[in-house]
C-alpha cells in the first residue's frame, strides 16, 4: 500500500483550493518522516534563540504547514495518522527549551 503526503495551510486552513500534494510513497514511514520535515523546516526557520516555545508554536498553529497522510488504497485519513500540531508542540519544547506548551492553553494573541 502507498500513502500520499498533502500539506494544508494553517494561514488558510478552511481553504481546500491551498492544499497540495507533496508525494505519493511506498511506506507509511516515508510519508511520516516527510511529515515531520515538513513541520520542523517551518519551525526551524522561525525560531529565534530565547524564543518561549509558545510564541513558536504560535506562529506555526497560525501560518505554518499542516500536512496530513492519506492512504492511496481508500482515500481517507491513513492510522494511526500523523499530527501536525501535536508533533509541533513537542518540538518547540524541544528548541526552545521551556516548559510544555499546551494546544489548549498559554498560546496568546501575540508573538
Amino acid at each position: 500500500m502507498s500513502y500520499r503526503v498533502l500539506v494544508g495551510d494553517n494561514f488558510r486552513y478552511m481553504d481546500l483550493s491551498q492544499r497540495f500534494e507533496v508525494g505519493e510513497y511506498a511506506t507509511y514511514g516515508e510519508a511520516f518522516a516527510v511529515c515531520k520535515e515538513l513541520v520542523d523546516r517551518f519551525l526551524r526557520h522561525e525560531y529565534v534563540p530565547g524564543m518561549p516555545a509558545r510564541t513558536l508554536y504560535f506562529r506555526y498553529i497560525m501560518f505554518g504547514r499542516d500536512p496530513v497522510i492519506v492512504s492511496c488504497a481508500s482515500g481517507t485519513e491513513a492510522q494511526p495518522g500523523f499530527s501536525a500540531w501535536d508533533y509541533a508542540t513537542a518540538r518547540c519544547v524541544d528548541l526552545c527549551g521551556d516548559l510544555p506548551v499546551s494546544a489548549a492553553e498559554g498560546v496568546a494573541l501575540t508573538a
